[in-house]
């Protein structure tokens, strides 16, 4: 089933409950959009724990929205664009465990099955890296290159300007090239 084949739920009679697609529909996009939303929220959180209860909270705001659907890319901007002022947020907020969010954990970039040593121990250092980054840096880093968004789909999640990405991403680059170079303490 597509999006294109929803069909709106009268708010009005389902209370104030927002929900513009039908369940099956949600469970199609969210099977589709899931795993990759909770990548980017791991990586920008840098807390694989945090990115569970942020994804949970992404979707319940999504639903909430009652967002118009255009197309299912549409759709995904705006998951994604909730998820990052959702991890915005949480970095504005004062939190009890500052510690726990200022170390990012490591379980983020484990290593999976088959993975040598060496490519590993290169993972545990772009994590490390990316950590180092401010979150905005990171997730546009993220995007870019692990979820292969465009610069006009980057701005749309992150709520800049298109014709500033371009050079944001060379400086974010440019500052995780720098951070790779450093010795690990």
């Amino acid at each position: 089933m597509t999006l294109d084949r929803c069909l709106p739920i009268d708010a009005a009679a389902e209370g104030d409950e927002a929900l513009a697609m039908t369940e099956e529909a949600f469970r199609l996009f969210y099977d589709r959009t899931a795993r990759p939303l909770w990548a980017y929220l791991a990586r920008v959180s840098g807390d694989a724990r945090q990115a569970d209860d942020l994804l949970q909270e992404t979707y319940y705001r999504f639903l909430r929205s009652g967002t118009t659907i255009e197309d299912e890319t549409h759709l995904r901007h705006y998951l994604f664009r909730i998820a990052t002022n959702l991890v915005i947020d949480l970095r504005r907020r004062p939190r009890l465990d500052a510690v726990a969010l200022a170390e990012p954990s490591n379980d983020v970039a484990a290593p999976g099955r088959g993975d040598s040593a060496a490519d590993a121990a290169r993972r545990v250092d772009v994590g490390r890296a990316l950590a180092k980054l401010r979150p905005r840096d990171r997730a546009m880093i993220w995007l870019a290159y692990v979820n292969g968004s465009s610069h006009h789909e980057i701005a749309d999640a992150l709520g800049l300007r298109k014709a500033s990405i371009k050079l944001m991403l060379y400086r974010a680059r440019r500052k995780l090239a720098a951070l790779l170079q450093e010795p690990p303490r």
